[in-house]
């Protein structure tokens, strides 16, 4: 017997990821010494101090039962607490916090709460593809937003057809953006907020690589605009700050009808966040600077390498000292896909096709940082070699 997928799963194109993973594996298996520079997923371990935590909080047997769904107070105080000092917003932890299972699943499940079949989800175009698969999902049309190299790749919300404001429910934004790394100021969040309230639109910021940037230029969070809480909800890891992928935690934060909506889905589609590693994140918000720091550390010496050694090479790179990307021109004479294609069979680099993240990423490519510095070296001396 056979079982036919459901429509929208039909509709959406293979996850980028997958099909990256399946190309990479033909090449393990025929014995390439590959350079993997395609998904962000941190090489370095999480730090022991909260391994540690995660230990200890894991022989407590009250943990060995159902979680609570929106996530434990002291986790919730601890992400508010966290907040406050890096942002100087104030949350109420019982309203404006919850607790979720990293980032992708929130960001997945959102418009389950609020989005209907026909309406508009706006998506930053390239952008994680996550945004315009969750819209999919619920029967909503996406619309892309292009992010274009001559506004930053910052989104132009004056090229928003009219149609398609007049349906639009929902707007994600990105910023440190992933697979850009663009970065925004107040200033354009200011502009977001005030927009999306005059077309009654709920605005979505993805806030993954919040911690990942270079020198005292912090990225502002979209909650210090004044009046953004009426409209908006940020979604937050812990993945990227603390080496915590595998670990999967995060939080939402914002609007309380927004968080309380999140937290309705997620409460009829999973149990919640295991609670050792809730304690796990609690460590990990209280802990010294000095942790996040030395994990910025190491990727601004691997940014020096890597990008230093691009532009040398003749690549044109797009200047950014924020998340773990890097985002290149294709040379002339190439597809993106094409060229990653290449990348892989000639110069044993994994990199990621810019059109993977939609029509607008077409003519780049993106590599990550998350090699150790010999191998961010060796993938610059093949592709200086491969485009000599």
């Amino acid at each position: 017997m056979e079982f036919e997928r459901s429509r929208a799963l039909r509709a959406l194109p293979p996850y980028l990821f997958i099909e990256i993973d399946r190309k990479k594996k033909e090449a393990l298996a025929a014995g390439v010494d590959l350079v993997d520079l395609g998904v962000g997923d941190p090489d370095r371990p999480t730090p022991p101090v909260l391994v540690r935590a995660l230990q200890k909080a894991a022989e407590k047997a009250p943990y060995h039962q159902y979680p609570l769904g929106s996530g434990m107070p002291a986790y919730r105080k601890a992400v508010a607490a966290w907040f406050k000092r890096r942002f100087r917003v104030a949350l109420d932890p019982a309203t404006e916090v919850l607790a979720t299972i990293g980032s992708k699943e929130a960001i997945g499940h959102f418009p389950i709460a609020f989005v209907n079949p026909g309406d508009v989800v706006l998506c930053p175009d390239p952008g994680y593809p996550v945004y315009a698969a969750g819209a999919r999902f619920v029967g909503a049309e996406p619309v892309s937003m292009p992010l274009l190299a001559k506004n930053r790749f910052l989104p132009d919300f004056r090229a928003i057809a009219p149609k398609d404001l007049k349906r639009a429910k929902l707007m994600w934004l990105n910023y440190p953006n992933n697979p850009t790394a663009a970065t925004c100021d107040k200033a354009f969040f200011a502009k977001a907020v005030a927009f999306c309230r005059s077309h009654g639109i709920m605005l979505a910021h993805d806030m993954a690589y919040s911690e990942v940037y270079e020198g005292a230029a912090r990225p502002p969070s979209v909650l210090e605009v004044p009046g953004a809480k009426d409209v908006a909800i940020e979604f937050h890891s812990l993945s990227k700050t603390f080496n915590m992928t595998g670990w999967r935690i995060g939080f939402a934060v914002g609007n309380p009808q927004l968080v309380g909506g999140l937290a309705a889905a997620k409460g009829n589609l999973d149990s919640g966040v295991v609670s050792a590693i809730q304690e796990m994140g609690i460590a990990a918000l209280e802990a010294p600077q000095s942790l996040a720091k030395a994990v910025r550390s190491v990727y601004t010496q691997r940014r020096k390498i890597l990008v230093g050694g691009l532009k040398k090479a003749g690549f044109e790179v797009f200047e950014s000292r924020a998340a773990f990307y890097v985002w290149i021109k294709v040379p002339k004479g190439h597809t993106s896909a094409q060229y990653c294609s290449l990348l892989l069979e000639k110069a044993g680099v994994v990199a990621t096709p810019g059109n993977g993240f939609g029509p607008s990423g077409e003519g780049y490519f993106r590599l990550t940082l998350t090699a150790p510095e010999a191998r961010l070296r060796l993938a610059v001396r093949r592709l200086s070699a491969l485009k000599a």
